[in-house]
């Protein structure tokens, strides 16, 4: 069985659904400490033509705070604004419908905890681009809290049965292939090749949010984006 544990980030780019798209079974990191102006509450799109960070608000934030213990930020506003700002952008967008319809569906989720909204956005654009791996909490694993790093992943790889273990390629100097081999689980890094694809502009803009991904491409139009990757 093949896993890989990620933190939860609000519509992250396309390379993230890489990591979903080869495993079996996708464990949500929410009992590590959070991580301020990292990935986790926001992204990038395109507004009128340039990049744009958009951030989900939150409630007294701190990296003391595990990622599971921070609540949203009960803000409407935020919500309007975020929305007006997909239309204004995207209406023109050959998929606009279906994908500003499901940013709609996310965002009704009524859950506050950032852990399970933004995981739940996470399933949501999975199901979508037709990627079905079993989604589960690292919270919700059994296991002692006293491991950290590497050491916790190896844990939940023990645990779930898994013989191999994909890490995004950013692990690639934290993570050692031989710990991993001790315990029987072949550690792999994940290197993703990012296609460009027509933004409706000039010159192409990568690695921005999902969000823009599925604007200009539909599912089917995704299968060989989402399997360009490199397992290393």
């Amino acid at each position: 069985m093949k896993v890989a544990v990620m933190q939860p980030y609000f519509f992250p780019y396309v390379g993230y659904f890489h990591l979903v798209n080869a495993v079996d079974k996708f464990i949500i990191l929410d009992d590590v400490n959070y991580i301020n102006r990292g990935w986790i509450n926001r992204n990038r799109i395109l507004v009128n033509g340039k990049q744009h960070l958009f951030t989900l608000p939150l409630k007294e934030v701190s990296q003391n705070k595990l990622i599971n213990e921070i609540e949203l930020l009960g803000d409407s506003k935020w919500q309007n604004n975020f929305i007006k700002t997909i239309l204004f952008n995207y209406k023109r967008a050959p998929n606009f419908e279906p994908v500003y319809n499901l940013i709609l569906d996310i965002l009704k989720n009524e859950n506050t905890n950032i852990s399970k909204f933004v995981g739940n956005s996470i399933i949501k654009v999975s199901q979508y681009l037709h990627l079905n791996p079993e989604f589960a909490y690292s919270s919700d694993i059994i296991k002692s809290n006293n491991y950290k790093g590497q050491d916790k992943l190896i844990e939940i790889c023990k645990l779930l049965g898994a013989d191999n273990y994909i890490n995004s390629f950013g692990g690639l100097k934290l993570y050692t292939k031989s710990d991993f081999e001790e315990y029987l689980v072949t550690l792999k890094f994940l290197k993703s090749n990012i296609i460009p694809y027509n933004q409706d502009q000039k010159a192409f803009v990568p690695n921005l949010s999902i969000i823009d991904v599925l604007m200009y491409n539909s599912p089917e139009e995704l299968k060989q984006q989402l399997a360009s990757y490199e397992l290393i």
